[in-house]
């Protein structure tokens, strides 16, 4: 049959079984012990990013899973001493994850210009038909923030907040809060990459 007779297939979502195959442990399975990856650290300040993917209901959603790339302390990627990658699923009771990782360096933009440090997250779950892609910057890089071209290329009326974590108090290692919302008010900004 001519391929322009073909038509197109329905598009899939994760599913309730997307841990299965991509993080068998999580799912229960005895193999592959080592998916729950947080990020290898190498030099740098060590930090804890925490958060919860929300639906636009409100609830969190406990299947998700989130995959983080990022530079490392000097701004390089793919750096000798350390991955710059790793895979979280959020916890089956509260739909928290979390990432024990360095602070990025900043790295430049395709024309140079600096971006601000910032860790890029890909989010994966139910009723998501291809992954979700957004960026966590820190507060503490104001003058950064307010430089940097993709934050620019958000609308300023309180988009721009919705990529920006917050520092909480407590623990052995500063820790951000970066809450996902999905829909709805304080939707987080997704690039389309």
């Amino acid at each position: 049959m001519p391929i322009e007779y073909l038509k197109e297939t329905p598009s899939q979502t994760g599913g309730p079984y997307v841990h299965i195959g991509t993080m068998p442990a999580f799912a229960g399975l005895e193999i592959r012990q080592e998916e729950q990856q947080h990020v290898i650290p190498g030099p740098g300040e060590r930090v804890r990013l925490v958060g919860v993917v929300w639906d636009g209901s409100g609830h969190p959603l406990r299947d998700a899973m989130l995959e983080l790339w990022q530079a490392d302390s000097a701004g390089r990627h793919n750096a000798p001493d350390f991955s710059g990658w790793g895979r979280a699923a959020a916890s089956s009771e509260t739909g928290e994850w979390e990432f024990d990782t360095i602070r990025p360096g900043v790295v430049p933009w395709r024309d140079g210009t600096p971006q601000a440090p910032h860790v890029s997250l890909l989010i994966f779950a139910r009723g998501i038909n291809i992954h979700l892609h957004t960026r966590l910057y820190f507060p503490e890089d104001e003058a950064a923030l307010a430089a940097d071209p993709v934050l620019r290329a958000v609308e300023q009326t309180g988009r721009r907040a919705t990529l920006v974590a917050r520092r909480v108090e407590g623990g052995d290692v500063p820790t951000y809060r970066f809450d996902i919302r999905l829909q709805g008010e304080g939707e987080t900004v997704f690039f389309d990459m």
